[in-house]
């Protein structure tokens, strides 16, 4: 490959078996950077979370992986440009977080705001149990992502597990300080919200920082994401799950503060804080470039989407009031987690599938009003 796109000759896995990369077989390697592909696609749909259509969707992650993550991935961890520079990036700031925090800006303003946010309304998450329970995942997921990015078991990924660690209980006590003092009362929201920031922020760092700088990131992350997460009420667009907020902007705090606090003995490189202040700037671009290009990129994909949508179909990418109103879950898939048979609105021998725990297809049939 060049220094901005890789080359073909690991197409369909080409060469693959049998080989190594590194330590490891290039298998295994190939499906732990799967779950980066995907976890950054999965980062942006949460910024149009409730509007927009399932089958575009589809299309829209399947070509901003291959124009957008891909070369980025390339650009810093396959030998591109910013490998070159010597950019920072342990496990994913530029690559995964501000790759998807900034498409997600991008990709909520081009389909809009939810139609409780553009009235003004509180939009609270659905079940703090499983907000909870979600980011007790994350957070014990998030050690193979950044410890294990070393590829191997060594003293960098002892370290990287470390100050993800701290990094994300420093972020859950900060967020949940900041709270208390602007909102009188600490949440589990907001401090599993802070552990996420942590987490964030610590991630291109992991392989660099010592545990000094980490717990000085998750201190900072804490109140720096809170604020920038209220950018969406004064701006007026709808990042509903906060991928820029927390991701966008998470990363990009990450990325700079990895260029001060890196420590050559843990991880090869100095910071601005260890005497190599050229560092920060060579962070300060590889932030610019990844921001820009994944912000553009993702209107240049989703416009003629929407417009391609719009003429074929008669609407365009994003659902209707109507849809909008009954909910995806029952408007695009027509099943339900929680089933309200008041509140369905469904087409009289139409089919639903109820409840996580249930498989089969039940008829219902709904009397017209």
């Amino acid at each position: 490959g060049s220094p901005f796109i890789g080359g073909a000759s690991r197409f369909w896995l080409t060469g693959v078996h049998g080989s190594m990369s590194g330590s490891i077989p290039e298998v295994l390697f190939v499906m732990y950077q799967a779950t980066f592909a995907i976890i950054t696609c999965a980062i942006i749909t949460g910024s149009f979370a409730e509007r927009m259509r399932f089958a575009p969707t589809l299309i829209f992650v399947a070509v901003w992986h291959l124009v957008v993550y891909c070369p980025i991935a390339h650009w810093e961890w396959g030998g591109g440009f910013m490998s070159e520079w010597h950019v920072l990036d342990f496990a994913g700031g530029d690559v995964v977080h501000i790759s998807s925090g900034a498409s997600g800006l991008a990709a909520s303003i081009m389909v809009g705001k939810r139609k409780g946010f553009g009235q003004g309304q509180e939009l609270p998450p659905h079940n703090i149990l499983l907000v909870f329970l979600g980011a007790s995942l994350l957070w014990v997921g998030w050690f193979g992502f950044n410890a294990g990015s070393a590829i191997a078991a060594n003293q960098q990924a002892t370290v990287a597990m470390l100050v993800t660690h701290l990094a994300a209980a420093a972020g859950g006590f900060s967020w949940m300080i900041t709270e208390w003092i602007l909102r009188k009362k600490p949440s589990v929201l907001g401090a599993v919200s802070g552990a996420i920031a942590g987490l964030v922020v610590i991630t291109p760092g992991s392989g660099y920082v010592n545990h000094t700088g980490a717990f000085i990131m998750g201190l900072l992350a804490g109140p720096f994401c809170y604020f920038s997460i209220q950018l969406k009420h004064v701006l007026g667009f709808d990042d509903a799950l906060d991928a820029f907020g927390v991701h966008g902007v998470g990363g990009i705090l990450g990325g700079i503060l990895t260029g001060c606090f890196a420590d050559a003995s843990i991880g090869g490189k100095d910071g601005a804080f260890y005497g190599n202040p050229k560092q920060l700037g060579i962070q300060l671009a590889g932030i610019l470039i990844t921001l820009t290009y994944s912000f553009l990129m993702t209107f240049v994909i989703l416009k003629p989407l929407d417009m391609i949508w719009r003429a074929s179909t008669g609407s365009g990418i994003r659902v209707t009031e109507e849809e909008e109103e009954r909910g995806l879950d029952l408007s695009e898939h027509g099943e339900s987690m929680l089933f309200d048979s008041a509140q369905a609105k469904l087409e009289a021998d139409s089919t639903l599938n109820i409840g996580p725990f249930e498989t089969r297809v039940y008829p219902i049939s709904i009397q017209a009003e």
